[in-house]
């Protein structure tokens, strides 16, 4: 009896180790690997963390994309739970893995926020570098993606909301770094890109049913994405000018 009970305890001590998630740290910030490989690596010059999505911890089906992708893979921010208005600062470079596992790998990269402990909810925008400065218009108007995870990923909204209305265009590319800075207030969200003055793109109404939570750093199938200096900044509700008028477009 006292054998099987020290099997038996030897096997709940492995299950509890395996279910732990790795954690890293990247100067004076821990990440928690959430479906993803990762590592710190040295990328010219500088250390940063380089994430890809783990295929054998959350499998991929290219004839199932509303299920399989826009899920939970990304490298989770330690100690920040309660990040609800304000901005998220990043540097991304993003490229395609060689070989691809998906023939439309665009080098998705991005930030989760307002993510729920157990993953079950968070809000995202993120990029398409591949198509940022393609010679097609139609094209570069998906370099942009919001989501709200689970009910509101990116095929849903493409079938159920105007063209335009949660993606958009910005001039972003492939292995090149991109500063992305997300500004959140309340139910709108504005994506600033390499310091520009002008916003390039504005979610109007965000979706997410979650409205205080963690915040994340995002990569999809076919892609090795490389961050630095993150940076988080909590802010207050403001409340925004709704006089100018559209009527007319």
């Amino acid at each position: 009896m006292k054998k099987l009970q020290l099997i038996l305890m030897l096997l709940l001590s492995t299950l509890c180790v395996s279910a732990q998630k790795q954690r890293i740290n990247l100067k004076n910030q821990t990440f928690e690997l959430h479906n993803v490989t990762g590592s710190i690596i040295v990328f010219e010059g500088k250390k940063v963390l380089k994430i890809e999505r783990d295929l054998e911890a959350l499998p991929f089906d290219a004839n199932n994309l509303e299920k399989t992708v826009d899920e939970p893979h990304y490298a989770r921010l330690v100690g920040l739970e309660d990040f609800e208005n304000g901005t998220i600062e990043v540097k991304m470079y993003s490229q395609i893995q060689d070989p691809s596992p998906f023939a439309g790998a665009a080098g998705f990269i991005g930030v989760y926020f307002r993510i729920k402990e157990d993953d079950s909810a968070f809000e995202s925008i993120y990029l398409r570098p591949k198509v940022g400065r393609v010679n097609n218009q139609f094209a570069r108007n998906h370099a942009v993606q919001y989501i709200a995870y689970p009910h509101a990923k990116f095929d849903t909204l493409r079938k159920s909301y105007p063209p335009g209305s949660y993606e958009g265009s910005a001039p972003v590319a492939l292995k090149e770094w991109i500063k992305m800075r997300i500004e959140v207030n309340g139910e709108t969200a504005e994506m600033f890109i390499n310091d520009m003055k002008y916003s390039s793109f504005i979610v109007n109404k965000m979706l997410g049913k979650n409205k205080i939570g963690g915040v994340g750093l995002y990569v999809d199938i076919g892609t090795i994405g490389y961050f630095k200096d993150l940076k988080v900044t909590k802010g207050q509700l403001k409340k925004k000018s709704t006089d100018e008028k559209i009527d007319g477009i």
